[in-house]
């Protein structure tokens, strides 16, 4: 806490949270459920009320939910919106913060501007091309699901995968083009995410691997190789970024992906200002590495630590395991942990089968988990990764035995 903040009580002191999504809400909420009366504001960049983002790539694109508006009370928690509001600047040495309506003082600044899509190089702009992050972006490809069109989805990456399951849904055609050898490339290792390809086929979908996009045409994608894949509609699914350009010139400490660099606290390194969610990546001392998590999960979590350390005198430190779900082509997809320094990989089950997981070990303790259909094993992982229990390799290749009852 620094000196201006501490010589103010809690009650005059101005909260503002940048970015009105998961971590944003959540922030603002953990504050008041903490016992904060200062003042909080909570500025989003868009017009709607504040919303939670799984169900449009599910519910909302299929047309089976008009929004997925959080159910939050924001009057009653006295928590001030200012909504269609778009943050520009920073100036931290006057603890102002600059948006397209004005300037906005702050004593404690809570960035949460979330993640933005990768644009296709030279699609930007053309017509039947389609990002999907945002209620506006469901809701224009909700009548392009209704109408039975062809679709081109570029990129087999989670998203790729949501869309394309939606799509066939829907009664699409549906073809994706992936630049890599597999799905999930940068996500899964080569002998995990392989068992994924046949996933497509099976929903009717087609999947094209080693397939990069030369240029999109009326009607058609074209691919690098010549070859032209009919579409009425292309979607792009090839990755997001942290939405961190507006703080060009703040001196907030950026890494190479441009996220914030916050440090175990979720603290930057401007005073008075911290960061969470998707925009920031932090140390953790469980895996020993830097992370940058784009997922729910982290933007629910990491505002409780933010609001505890805004709050208290003894600064919380925020370690997470990690953890993600994907519904895709009629599986429910889970992962927990973190796998990269992983020594020992131990399947559970086929991978061609309906149910299986995979289990990464270093060291002999569980560290990172990929439930396919087995919740139970994703349940009982979750802990084991947390508790650090040795576990029994053997014991654990078992799929019949409960995953508790593994360990060494």
């Amino acid at each position: 806490m620094s000196e201006q903040t501490q010589e103010r009580g809690d009650s005059a002191r101005r909260v503002v949270v940048v970015g009105a999504g998961m971590a944003g809400v959540q922030t603002a909420v953990a504050l008041r459920e903490q016992g904060f009366t200062g003042w909080v504001t909570l500025i989003g960049a868009e017009p709607h009320q504040p919303y939670d983002r799984p169900p449009l790539s599910k519910a909302v694109l299929l047309g089976k939910a008009e929004g997925s508006a959080f159910d939050v009370d924001f009057e009653a928690l006295g928590i001030e919106l200012r909504l269609g509001c778009e943050v520009v600047g920073l100036r931290p040495g006057d603890h102002e913060l600059d948006t397209v309506e004005g300037s906005v003082p702050y004593d404690v600044l809570v960035l949460a501007t979330g993640a933005e899509p990768i644009q296709l190089p030279g699609a930007e702009g053309v017509p039947g091309v389609h990002l999907l992050r945002t209620l506006d972006d469901a809701e224009r490809l909700r009548p392009v699901l209704a109408e039975q069109h062809d679709i081109v989805v570029v990129g087999a990456g989670w998203i790729g995968a949501e869309f394309a399951t939606a799509a066939r849904e829907a009664g699409c055609a549906v073809t994706v083009v992936e630049a890599a050898d597999r799905p999930l490339a940068g996500a899964l290792p080569a002998e995990v995410a392989a068992p994924m390809a046949a996933w497509y086929a099976d929903s009717g979908a087609e999947l094209r691997t080693h397939a990069r996009v030369d240029r999109i045409e009326p009607g058609a994608v074209v691919l690098d190789d010549g070859s032209r894949v009919p579409a009425d509609a292309v979607v792009v699914g090839i990755g997001a970024r942290p939405a961190t350009a507006w703080l060009a010139g703040s001196g907030i400490e950026l890494g190479v992906h441009g996220e914030v660099l916050a440090d175990e606290h979720l603290r930057t390194s401007v005073p008075d200002v911290y960061a969470v969610g998707d925009c920031a990546s932090f140390p953790s001392g469980r895996y020993e590495q830097r992370l940058l998590v784009h997922h729910w999960d982290n933007a629910l979590q990491g505002p409780r630590t933010v609001a505890a350390n805004i709050i208290g005198e003894t600064p919380m430190a925020y370690d997470p395991v990690p953890y993600f779900w994907s519904e895709q082509f009629g599986r429910f997809v889970q992962y927990v942990g973190h796998h990269a320094a992983a020594d020992t990989t131990v399947w559970r089950g086929n991978p061609q089968g309906a149910a299986w997981a995979v289990c990464w070990l270093r060291a002999g303790s569980l560290v990172g988990l990929l439930a396919v259909g087995r919740p139970r094993d994703l349940a009982q992982g979750r802990r084991l990764i947390e508790s650090g229990t040795p576990m029994d390799p053997e014991l654990l290749a078992d799929p019949s035995r409960p995953l508790k009852e593994a360990t060494a």
